[in-house]
């Protein structure tokens, strides 16, 4: 990576299953990589259905927001991938408590699988 770009990485969030980061930093933007419902102190799927998974969902990014000197307020877009989108309706109920208005740009694309077998996992950009 070239010098202009600071790899963000926290504890407080899952460590990368993969080659990549927690999220990078590029000037003012910080491009977090996707969170699936992972406990970053165990790393396994947290029990429970959509509900339990998009709340750790939100709060692994939050954890990552924090860990870039932001929150998820600097949330300028998301990328919400569901499994199933007829959970559309209870993931929208559950991140309207983690975002304030005015609320980032989004997606929600239906996939037919996610990693360890997640049922939502979610991107999200960052200006900070």
């Amino acid at each position: 990576m070239s010098n202009d770009v600071e790899v963000i990485q926290t504890a407080d969030a899952p460590a990368a299953i993969g080659p990549y980061s927690q999220a990078v930093r590029v000037g003012t933007l910080v491009f977090c990589s996707g969170q699936i419902p992972l406990d970053p102190v165990t790393m396994e799927i947290v029990n429970g259905g959509i509900a339990e998974q998009a709340h750790q969902v939100f709060n692994n990014l939050k954890a990552v927001a924090a860990a870039a000197g932001g929150s998820l307020d600097n949330a300028v877009k998301l990328t919400i991938f569901l499994t199933d989108l007829g959970e559309f309706a209870k993931v929208n109920e559950i991140m309207a408590g983690y975002f304030n208005e005015p609320y980032p740009a989004r997606a929600t694309i239906e996939v037919s699988a996610l990693p360890k077998g997640s049922l939502v996992e979610v991107e999200a950009v960052l200006s900070i």
